[in-house]
C-alpha cells in the first residue's frame, strides 16, 4: 500500500455502533425484585414560588391601589384648585369692573367739584372785588361823614351868613337900602 511519499495509509476503524455510538447495543433489565435506591437528596421538599411572590405582588398590588388613590387625590385637587383659581379670575374681573366703575364715578364727581370749586373761586373772586369796592367806597363815606362832623358848625354858620346875605341881596333888589 503506497500512498503519497511512500507513507502507508491505514484503512479507518468502522463506527462505533449501538447507541449514540457507545457501543451498547441495547438495554437489558435484568430481573430485580429489589426496589431502586432512593434519589440523592436534594434541596427539600418542592414548594412553589407563588407563596414567596404572592407577598411581592400583594405589595405591588398596594402600591398601585395607593398610587391610584393618590393621583385621583391629586386630580381632585386640581379640579378643586382650577376651579378655586377660575373663581378667582371671575372675582377679580368683577372687582376690576367694579373699582373701574368707582374710580369713573370719583373722577367723575372730582371733575364736577372741581368745576364747582373753579365756579365759586371766581364769584369769590367777584365778591371780594365788590366788597373791597365796597369798602372803599364806606372809607370815602366814613372820611366824608367826618369832615362834614368836623366842620357841621363851621358850614352852619357860613350857611347862616349865607341866608342872610341873600336875603339882604333879595331886599336890595326889591329896593331896600342897607347903608349906615
Amino acid at each position: 500500500h503506497g500512498g503519497v511519499g511512500g507513507e502507508d495509509l491505514v484503512a479507518p476503524a468502522p463506527p462505533a455502533g449501538g447507541i449514540a455510538g457507545t457501543g451498547i447495543s441495547e438495554f437489558v433489565q435484568l430481573s430485580n425484585d429489589e426496589a431502586p435506591p432512593p434519589p440523592p437528596q436534594t434541596y427539600g421538599a418542592y414548594t412553589t414560588k407563588s407563596q414567596e411572590s404572592s407577598g411581592v405582588i400583594s405589595m405591588m398590588d398596594l402600591l398601585i391601589k395607593e398610587l391610584d388613590k393618590e393621583m385621583q387625590e391629586a386630580q381632585t385637587q386640581e379640579k378643586l384648585a382650577q376651579q378655586d383659581h377660575d373663581e378667582m379670575l371671575v372675582d377679580s374681573r368683577a372687582k376690576k369692573a367694579q373699582d373701574t366703575k368707582t374710580l369713573n364715578e370719583k373722577r367723575n364727581a372730582k371733575a364736577e367739584a372741581e368745576t364747582e370749586l373753579d365756579s365759586l373761586q371766581e364769584a369769590k373772586h367777584s365778591k371780594d372785588k365788590g366788597l373791597k369796592a365796597t369798602k372803599k367806597h364806606i372809607a370815602a363815606l366814613h372820611d366824608e361823614c367826618d369832615w362834614l362832623t368836623q366842620n357841621y358848625e363851621t358850614r352852619k354858620s357860613a350857611r347862616v351868613s349865607e341866608i342872610d346875605a341873600l336875603g339882604k341881596a333879595k331886599d336890595v333888589l326889591n329896593g331896600a337900602n342897607y347903608e349906615p
